[in-house]
């Protein structure tokens, strides 16, 4: 079981990727925003990032209140390579699309927490 941290605004999904990391056995904080982010940080195993809208303020959000942050698996829309090429240039160790992330996500993140 890991402790995941989902920086996810969008209640909808976000909602849905909580429940089936929930279901998966996994810990999991959903922050809406900068400030619940960086409250749920400490400790967290893993790190689940939005970046289907203003990709580059959350990656800069997430540099900024977590400098030594754990992994992350970030998701985008499957129409935005430009996006997928941020995610990847900031470092972060999965970025998949949003469709993916909605089918494997426990998988997913079971890959990452596992090493």
């Amino acid at each position: 079981m890991a402790r995941v941290v989902a920086f996810v605004p969008d209640l909808l999904f976000g909602s849905s990727v909580l429940e089936s990391l929930r279901a998966a056995g996994h810990e999991v904080s959903l922050a809406g925003d900068v400030q619940a982010l960086r409250a749920a940080l400490p400790g967290a195993d893993l790190v689940v990032l939005d970046l289907t809208a203003d990709a580059p303020q959350r990656i800069e959000e997430l540099a900024r209140v977590a400098p030594a942050r754990p992994p992350v698996l970030a998701f985008y829309s499957h129409v935005e390579a430009d996006v997928r090429a941020m995610g990847v240039e900031a470092g972060f160790e999965l970025v998949v699309p949003r469709s993916r992330m909605a089918r494997e996500g426990p998988a997913l993140v079971a890959q990452l927490v596992s090493g």
